[in-house]
């Protein structure tokens, strides 16, 4: 199989062609592999690369029967493989066992041959760590991918893979994939079970994919949405599959727009237009679509969601420290990381438990919205693809660059709904924009019958980067 035969079917579509026995698993991870030979030096998007012992495990039928994958180092251990997390503390950390979203995977028959590229901790928007280096974007290979599954979404824009394992904290599934000209869908808090690693950020981390079809990653969600025996968030079972979801129609949807910067003082232009644009093309598909606001104080949101990810950072390290014996020493962590550390340690316990009522506060502010209202439509980003380097080239910008790049995804983590990304604009320099559309917690059908009837509307499937 050649890398345009390859390119031509989504991770469904190949499994199928496995199926009638058209290709086989070993033809296609020949293809997956070829294909990263070919670019992953260009984009550094691939970290750890374990082809020859996927090859020698047996095959697995099940959804995805033979179909390639690539996890994220961070979030999804598989054992025997090192999960570095982006950080040169955890290189020799080698995972003892699956995770469960692991074992699921490799239960519905995918073939896990390498881990993608992570900033340290999925702290950034962009995907430059130390560690592992610099993943660029194949769209343009002097812009990042985003971050934090840069690595993830630069692989499947270029073609390695047709989907990938990501996770989100703060926009990490979103900002990547809308950088790449991707679907990326952050499920709701409890959809996606973290066992037996524990939750991140007190919930606001969740684990999925970046995929180029909408039905992939509703399929890969149905194989991933199995709640385990003592997950702290749980959510009732799904009405039906979200596979058959994606194909249904959405019904005449009540969609609120807002065109503006939650987090920073407004969009790029090019950003801004593309939210009008698509509000249009909402009303044409046959919403109800309105302009709207949206409720609750969101400075004390993100002042908070700073508390509890500092915080969460400082626990994590001093755990390490303590398991090796010594105190975290300068040269451990990047230096923001250590940053990142030292505030975490000032934090006290009521300052933690005040930061928790705020986003709880926050999340019945933003609920009322959808009271009225069945979607949220805004810009996912605040721009395209920035340069490589552009937020931390100023040390006091950083702050203000930060949130200019990723003004609209965080509010999303800590409220816990689900929230895509959609490629439905192109920036005049050829770059993708994606457009976010938000629903009320556990309403992930209602996404996916709306992200099916615009990917059948505005279809981006054959459109690739070229690098």
């Amino acid at each position: 199989m050649d890398f345009e035969d390859y390119r031509r079917h989504d991770a469904v579509g190949l499994a199928e062609l496995v199926a009638r026995r058209e290709v086989s698993r070993e033809e296609l991870l020949d293809a997956a592999t070829a294909r990263m030979a070919a670019v992953n030096p260009k984009i550094n998007a691939v970290t750890q690369d374990f082809a020859a012992s996927a090859r020698a495990t047996p095959a697995v039928g099940g959804h995805f029967g033979g179909v390639p994958f690539l996890l994220k180092d961070l979030g999804a251990a598989m054992a025997g493989t090192p999960m570095t997390m982006g950080s040169r503390m955890f290189e020799a950390n080698v995972s003892a066992a699956d995770s469960a979203l692991t074992a699921a995977y490799k239960a519905a028959g995918l073939t896990i041959f390498g881990k993608t590229n992570t900033p340290e901790f999925g702290l950034w928007p962009v995907t430059e760590s130390d560690l592992l280096g610099v993943c660029r974007n194949p769209w343009d290979l002097s812009r990042t991918p985003g971050g934090s599954s840069g690595g993830a979404a630069s692989a499947v824009a270029a073609g390695i893979v047709p989907a990938a394992h990501a996770s989100d904290g703060g926009g990490s599934i979103r900002t990547p994939a809308s950088c790449c000209g991707l679907f990326g869908m952050k499920p709701s808090r409890g959809r996606v079970s973290f066992a037996p690693l524990g939750e991140g950020w007190a919930g606001a981390s969740i684990q999925h994919a970046v995929t180029r079809s909408v039905r992939d990653s509703a399929v890969l969600l149905d194989v991933a949405c199995r709640p385990e025996p003592g997950d702290p968030y749980f959510l009732p079972a799904p009405e039906r599959p979200y596979a058959e979801e994606v194909s249904r129609e959405p019904g005449k949807l009540r969609i609120a727009v807002f065109a503006g910067a939650m987090q920073s003082p407004g969009l790029d232009p090019e950003c801004e237009a593309a939210v009008r644009e698509t509000a249009r093309l909402c009303e044409e598909l046959g919403h109800a679509v309105e302009a709207a606001t949206i409720p609750g104080d969101v400075a004390a949101m993100q002042a908070a969601a700073g508390v509890v990810i500092s915080a969460s950072i400082t626990a994590s390290l001093d755990a390490e420290a303590e398991r090796r014996g010594r105190p975290l020493a300068d040269g451990d962590v990047e230096a923001l990381t250590m940053a990142t550390y030292r505030r975490g340690a000032a934090v006290l316990a009521a300052d933690y438990v005040r930061g928790i009522a705020a986003l709880h506060a926050y999340t019945r502010a933003q609920a009322q919205l959808f009271e009225t209202y069945d979607v949220l439509l805004l810009s996912t980003l605040g721009s395209p693809a920035i340069p490589v380097g552009w937020i931390t080239e100023h040390p006091k910008l950083i702050g203000e660059r930060l949130f200019a790049f990723m003004p609209n995804t965080q509010a999303f983590n800590n409220t816990g709904q689900p929230a895509m990304t959609v490629p439905l604009a192109w920036s005049k320099s050829g770059l993708p924009i994606g457009l976010q559309f938000v629903a009320r917690m556990g309403a992930e059908a209602t996404l996916f019958r709306l992200a099916g009837q615009l990917e059948e509307a505005r279809p981006w499937f054959d459109r690739l980067a070229s690098l």
